[in-house]
């Protein structure tokens, strides 16, 4: 089946999500839709639900994964205060706005498909937030070459810097078959700078078995709301260390959500977290 280079219909859970960063104070009100209010209204009392049964719902994984990549991040630019931050399929994500008020030395760019992109940098611009070191491009992961494929994108930042890429809340929305061409080129690309990183989340059935039908039920509701087919991808740590190296990264770290319990504000679960953060290096460990 030849690969699908519309993936606009992810953007309708972004909505969800960037209310959950809203109501949980990662996010002003600036972030907040009628359409995100509206859902994470409907969702309240499934959540709830979720939480009661199983110590965890699609909020708290949220939550964990926003955190957690935070926290990397953070520990980035503490060792590189000029940074250059991608963030891929951005959304309403507030990272960007938040970590460049934090953060003056680095740099930070927000990418998505163009009906995304023009929202993000309207609402960007009424906050005054735009300027050389923050802005918003228009990005395709799927595209192997043109201007608004990934290689073009980070072929513009300044290759004297280190770079650090993210996705979240995007890679699950892709069989590995169709991201690992991806992976695959953004290793490429992030070869060419002094330390290159690449942050996402997955959602490891291998840590969860005893809530595989659980996670695979909330995958296939995420699919229905989006218009896409959710995958899980690796059936182990080591698989997933192994794929990343193949693909032309130098190592993998995984991070638990449960590890950082005692250090950062995050939600937790009664039993193993159901989400990790990824995060592949081109250069130093």
């Amino acid at each position: 089946m030849p690969q699908r280079l519309d993936t606009s219909s992810i953007s309708f859970t972004a909505l969800y999500t960037g209310q959950v960063w809203v109501r949980n104070g990662l996010s002003s009100a600036d972030f907040q839709t009628p359409a995100g209010a509206l859902l994470y209204h409907a969702m309240t009392p499934f959540e709830a639900a979720g939480k009661q049964l199983l110590g965890g719902n699609i909020r708290t994984f949220l939550l964990q994964r926003h955190y957690l990549i935070d926290a990397r991040l953070q520990s980035l630019i503490q060792r590189y205060p000029d940074l250059q931050i991608l963030e891929i399929a951005c959304g309403l994500s507030p990272r960007g706005h938040r970590f460049r008020q934090q953060h003056s030395g680095i740099t930070y760019v927000e990418a998505d498909l163009p009906d995304m992109a023009r929202r993000k940098r309207r609402l960007l611009a009424r906050l005054g937030a735009l300027g050389d070191r923050h802005r918003v491009e228009t990005v395709n992961i799927l595209l192997e070459q043109g201007e608004d494929s990934v290689p073009a994108l980070l072929a513009r930042f300044d290759p004297d810097k280190p770079v650090a890429v993210v996705t979240e809340g995007l890679i699950n929305y892709f069989s590995l078959t169709s991201i690992s061409p991806f992976w695959q080129r953004l290793a490429a690309s992030l070869a060419g700078f002094p330390d290159g990183r690449y942050l996402t989340d997955n959602y490891p059935l291998y840590a969860n078995r005893r809530f595989q039908r659980t996670l695979k039920t909330l995958g296939g509701l995420l699919g229905v709301l989006s218009r896409s087919q959710v995958s899980f991808h690796f059936d182990s740590d080591e698989e997933s260390r192994a794929h990343f190296r193949a693909l032309g990264f130098q190592g993998l770290d995984i991070h638990d959500p449960a590890d950082y319990y005692q250090r950062l504000p995050i939600p937790r679960t009664r039993r193993t977290p159901m989400v990790r953060v990824l995060e592949a290096r081109t250069g130093p460990a």
